[in-house]
């Protein structure tokens, strides 16, 4: 399996994808290199063929631990062992921190189309996440653990995005109810219609996430993102960060986006028939008259906390705005304490009103 590491043509140092700048860094000289200037260089094609040539013993292993739904790689630059599991596209050396990408994942089929790249830097993500934490008041003193902050990993999750049209029509009952008072009597008038709508409808960028062993609170409880920064996929946005493949197929979720997608139309016309009480649809008829799936990379921050009480616990936080996603801790010592300081404000006040009573 080939590893490719993008390198400065300067010093030969690591090339990182920098959210902050939208352009490849290299972490040596400092060298900054656009899109268009990465996309001329090819990887060093010497280090993939020795990593295949040189180690065939470790080739085995890859077909072993495949079966094992992991695979062992070696990094081009220290030659220690990357491990990742079957869904891993990129990843880290874990002793040199050499960021490489995994060329085998994503080609052909699982070949992205277009990737979100990052834009939300690794302080600021830490940033967000400490000001997020330190405003609730009951979070346990001993959760703000820098050790673990610093695990914080930028990761480009898979997605499938639809964008479609559709037309169709509905028909239903609708209402319209009017109330009124003459004398003692109250009186109630309903009148029963027979009422259609249909057109065209467009709708873009439906999305569902593409990684079985996704959170699926985590992986869409951080959105929405705004799409008109999609790129077109270049390995080079991966170095420096993780990345996933899918391992849910468009034909696994095809069906249920699209019925997602017409019960969203039926409504957005059923919105458009104003003027009546109730409106109840009674038949609906939609057809596709385009569909395109995509599949895109989507970046998050990720982190898990280990929590005082032994739990651990996940966050998301959007790589293009910041949003977070995940449970935190409760303090039920600092609750129960401010519960019983608030209780004897309460009840000393009551004690005053008593006595001047």
């Amino acid at each position: 399996m080939a590893v490719i590491s993008y390198k400065c043509p300067h010093c030969d140092g690591d090339l990182r994808f920098d959210p902050g700048t939208q352009k490849y860094k290299c972490e040596y000289c400092f060298s900054e290199f656009d899109q268009e200037t990465l996309d001329a260089m090819k990887p060093d094609a010497a280090t993939e063929q020795t990593v295949a040539e040189e180690h065939p013993e470790e080739e085995a292993q890859e077909g072993q631990a495949a079966k094992d739904n992991a695979v062992i790689y070696s990094c081009p630059s220290c030659g220690a062992e990357i491990v990742t599991d079957e869904t891993t596209a990129a990843t880290f050396c874990y002793y040199c921190h050499n960021p490489v990408v995994l060329s085998g994942r994503l080609d052909g089929k699982d070949l992205p189309g277009h990737i979100l790249p990052f834009s939300v830097t690794k302080e600021q993500a830490e940033s967000q996440f400490l000001t997020f934490t330190r405003k609730k008041k009951f979070v346990p003193h001993n959760f703000f653990d820098r050790k673990q902050i610093e695990k914080l990993s930028g990761v480009y999750f898979p997605y499938w995005m639809l964008d479609s049209e559709m037309q169709g029509s509905i028909s239903g009952d609708a209402t319209k109810i009017r109330t009124w008072i003459a004398g003692n009597n109250e009186y109630t008038e309903t009148k029963f219609y027979h009422v259609e709508r249909g057109g065209s409808v467009q709708v873009n960028d439906l999305t569902h996430i593409a990684l079985k062993k996704a959170n699926s609170k985590l992986a869409e409880g951080i959105f929405p993102y705004d799409f008109s920064g999609l790129k077109n996929f270049s390995m080079g946005y991966l170095s420096g960060f993780l990345a996933e493949k899918k391992d849910i197929e468009k034909t696994d979720i095809e069906e249920s986006m699209k019925g997602e997608m017409k019960k969203y139309s039926e409504t957005l016309m059923k919105e458009q028939i104003k003027g009546y009480s109730t409106v109840n649809v009674k038949e609906s008829s939609m057809h596709f008259t385009k569909e395109e799936f995509d599949y895109v990379l989507l970046p998050l921050w990720t982190l898990t906390y280990k929590g005082g009480n032994g739990k651990t616990y996940f966050y998301s936080i959007n790589g293009q705005t910041a949003e977070i996603c995940g449970e935190l801790p409760i303090s039920w010592g600092r609750l129960i304490s401010t519960a019983l300081t608030a209780a004897a404000a309460v009840f000393g006040v009551v004690l005053l009103l008593s006595y001047f009573l």
